[in-house]
């Protein structure tokens, strides 16, 4: 986050000069040390190497003297840019799927030959490179790889032109795609073999390559082959071979890229939170809006009615209810006095305030969540794909089913025996190619992403649908997730000679004037209800404790015990029911009429709906419910119990969250972590599964893999049951690409040679691969209708 200097240090209070930034200043001047405009009338100058400079402040002034050379090296640089010097050379980059590996500079992983991700994102999206190259390589050849795959499929029935000339235009259309578009697998491919790190890069590489080397061969020198080699009027060529599989493997990488780039929204999201500009009061009493990289520590700023805090301080003057649910997940605003503390990017609802700052920059609670969250994504242990599993060690086999294919050819196959065992190896390489193996998963993943979308949950990633149903914990959070997230109105309490109607009338009437929350749930319900409201005449706030004022000639006090007690009114009747209302969760708010006690009206954030059911779903599901909240202990329990969830943990902060998620992995579960709020986001990022509500912040969705649209839980059982029936499928495409690989790599190797002379005719071999192609997509698809 950038952040001026002294501001990352955290000095003491200073005030600043008080020169008028409303001008702009005519030379352009800029205080060396944070890059605010300064003028050359500034109280604070000092000389150095026959030049003056001017600073915003005493301690800016303090910092330069003490090291002018750190600070006349660049010319006169802006905060932002310093800052963005200062981090460009030292960013670290990570691969996403081994999080082990770490350089200073950008690279792909030597083990599995991802690109490498900086591991914290900046506020200004920029789009991936190697997202926008992939994008570009697969555009520019896909029309290429169409009429390759066209050609070579139907040109012998069309008979477009003679079949040797063929060769060599598919020669010409399919090179580009192989060495231009492929380029970066095949440098993938080699890497894994440097590394000794056999994956799907290896067998990419191989099978594609050995595709086009024979091929070229086959089209530039046809007469090395043995006549047996000629069908159809040449000798077969697998170029299509080589572009399809190529073609179709950008197209997963491009779609896995732009799933990753969600990863660092959420990120971005969190540091778009904080308002970008602060009102600061200088000595003077003038104010002025400054950018939040300047803001120091100790400096006095002003807060208006419906503006975000800026800065983690206290409060010195007014009073206001101030929202805090994104960043506590406490539903009710809370009321902020002097004295009280406030944390920066919450919003301020109704009064006006002026607090002193006391973190700013990194100190700030939300620099802080942003630094969970960024840790919590890269230290999750990814779970390996099953795919790439696979890879390993199939690479292993085919390359040495091929050498052994090559040496048995050659030392006893018929003459030309080496030509002979040179071509089936290769064929054994081509038909081993990773067509079926490619599409496999991804096939399966597609089509549950389909089919989750319509079901309302959207999955961002394959690892969450891989991941989710081994799930064996489950932690929510109370607010928003199980219950509804806002205050509703939940019953009248009257006292003796009361009706609960008119309590909530004469509450609701009083209520109109004020933009507290709790007071709209009251006037909402009254509305509900068809009641006369009537206008409150004398209507007077007493921020945070209540109002006052008088209907139909009565005088009305509505609010807490504090204002109670101001009114001279003994609530005594009504405290058992009170405690008893607060023992599940409300809030209470007593309303007097004339100085004596009419009755209480609780206000309440009612559990939704669909929670029960969907409770009762997962735990018959096998799995271990726990709940945590950022709300008290005792409103926690009563939900709890409400809902017979025995794991309760109450006043729980985003850290504890994590660390609960972290406890829990330690002991050998794995964890799904359901929330809403920006409170919830490192939880959902460190979790084995994340799941946001729909209806939470975009920080939460950007934290998470899964989300459920209509925050409804019982998506997760949902979402269970489709990744179960996913990974079934893909185990079946995998097992379908293998079937297929048994029974061509041995006629391919020329196993049946001895006995039928059948060597592997080109073009069994491209049938063989498209219908196993085909049987894994149409296998995929069944996922849809919901049969697998």
């Amino acid at each position: 986050m950038p952040h001026d200097n002294h501001a990352a240090h955290g000095h003491g209070a200073h005030h600043h000069a008080a020169h008028d930034h409303g001008v702009s200043p005519p030379d352009g001047l800029k205080d060396p040390v944070c890059g605010m405009s300064v003028t050359e009338n500034s109280a604070f100058q000092t000389r150095h190497g026959g030049k003056t400079y001017y600073f915003c402040s005493e301690k800016c002034q303090h910092k330069f003297s003490a090291n002018p050379n750190q600070y006349t090296s660049q010319a006169n640089p802006s905060a932002e840019e310093a800052f963005k010097a200062d981090a460009a050379p030292g960013t670290i980059y990570t691969c996403p799927m081994h999080p082990e590996i770490r350089q200073d500079k950008p690279g792909n992983c030597p083990k599995c030959g991802m690109t490498l991700e900086p591991l914290l994102p900046e506020l200004e999206e920029e789009e991936n490179p190697e997202l926008k190259d992939f994008q570009r390589r697969f555009r520019w050849t896909l029309p290429l790889t169409l009429i390759v795959f066209v050609l070579a499929m139907f040109g012998h029935r069309l008979q477009w032109m003679d079949m040797t000339v063929q060769s060599w235009v598919e020669l010409v259309l399919g090179t580009p795609v192989v060495l231009w578009a492929g380029w970066p697998f095949f440098s993938r491919g080699w890497q894994s073999v440097v590394h000794r790190n056999p994956n799907m890069w290896t067998l990419i590489g191989l099978g594609t390559g050995a595709a086009y080397v024979y091929s070229v061969v086959a089209t530039v020198a046809p007469n090395v082959f043995p006549q047996s080699f000629v069908s159809m009027g040449r000798v077969a060529v697998y170029f299509e071979a080589a572009v399809v599989i190529i073609s179709l493997t950008l197209l997963g990488q491009v779609l896995e890229l732009k799933a990753r780039s969600q990863t660092s929204a959420a990120i971005r999201a969190l540091l778009g939170l904080a308002p970008k500009t602060a009102r600061r009061i200088r000595e003077d009493g003038a104010e002025e809006d400054v950018p939040l990289a300047h803001i120091h520590v100790g400096d006095l700023l002003r807060i208006r009615p419906g503006e975000k805090v800026p800065v983690d301080g206290a409060v010195v003057e007014g009073n206001s209810a101030v929202d805090e649910s994104m960043l506590t997940g406490e539903p009710i605003p809370v009321t902020k006095r002097v004295g009280d503390k406030v944390i920066g990017a919450t919003l301020n609802t109704s009064g006006a305030l002026v607090m002193q700052s006391e973190r700013v920059g990194a100190a700030t609670m939300l620099a802080q969540i942003v630094q969970m969250v960024a840790q919590a994504q890269r230290s999750k242990a990814p779970m390996q794909r099953l795919a790439d599993v696979v890879a390993g060690y199939f690479v292993m086999v085919v390359v040495a089913i091929a050498m052994v294919t090559l040496l048995v050819w050659g030392i006893w196959g018929p003459e030309p025996s080496w030509v002979y065992g040179l071509i089936n190896a290769v064929a054994v390489l081509i038909i081993a190619c990773p067509c079926a193996l490619g599409l496999a998963t991804p096939m399966s993943i597609m089509v549950a992403t389909g089919k989750g979308a319509t079901h309302g949950v959207l999955f961002r990633d394959a690892a969450a649908i891989e991941n989710l149903r081994k799930v064996t914990t489950l932690i929510v959070d109370k607010t928003g997730t199980l219950t509804e997230g806002r205050p509703a109105f939940d019953r009248v309490v009257p006292a003796a000679g009361y009706a609960e109607l008119d309590v909530l009338r004469f509450a609701a009437s009083l209520d109109q004037g004020s933009e507290h929350p709790l007071a709209d749930a009251i006037v909402q319900a009254a509305r509900v209800r068809n009641l006369n409201l009537a206008q409150a005449e004398e209507f007077e706030s007493s921020s945070g404790i209540g109002v006052r004022g008088r209907v139909e000639g009565k005088h009305l006090a509505l609010g807490n015990t504090v204002l109670m007690e101001q009114h001279g009114v003994d609530v005594a009747p009504l405290v058992p029911q009170a405690e008893q209302l607060r023992g599940e969760g409300a809030s209470v708010i007593y309303l007097a009429i004339d100085g004596a006690l009419a009755g209480l009206l609780a206000v309440s954030d009612p559990v939704k709906k669909s929670t029960p059911e969907a409770l009762e779903t997962l735990r018959q599901s096998g799995l271990r419910i726990v709940m945590a909240t950022g709300d008290g202990e005792t409103t926690a329990k009563a939900v709890g119990a409400r809902l017979g969830i025995q794991e309760v943990h109450g006043e729980v902060k985003p850290a504890d969250k994590l660390q609960l998620v972290e406890r829990l992995q330690k002991e050998g579960q794995v964890v799904a972590m359901a929330g809403d709020g920006i409170n919830d986001a490192p939880a959902l990022a460190k979790a084995d599964v994340g799941v946001a509500m729909g209806t939470g912040t975009d920080v939460a969705m950007n934290s998470a893999q899964v989300t459920l649209v209509k925050g409804d839980l019982r998506g997760i059982a949902t979402a269970r049951r489709l990744s179960e029936a996913t990974i079934r499928n893909m185990r079946q495409n995998l097992m379908f690409a293998f079937l297929y690989n048994a029974l061509g790599i041995p006629i391919a190797a020329g196993i049946l040679y001895p006995v039928t002379g059948w060597l592997l005719s080109p073009l069994i071999a491209a049938l063989a691969m498209s219908l196993s192609s085909a049987s894994v997509i149409a296998n995929a698809l069944r996922l849809r209708s919901g049969e697998a």
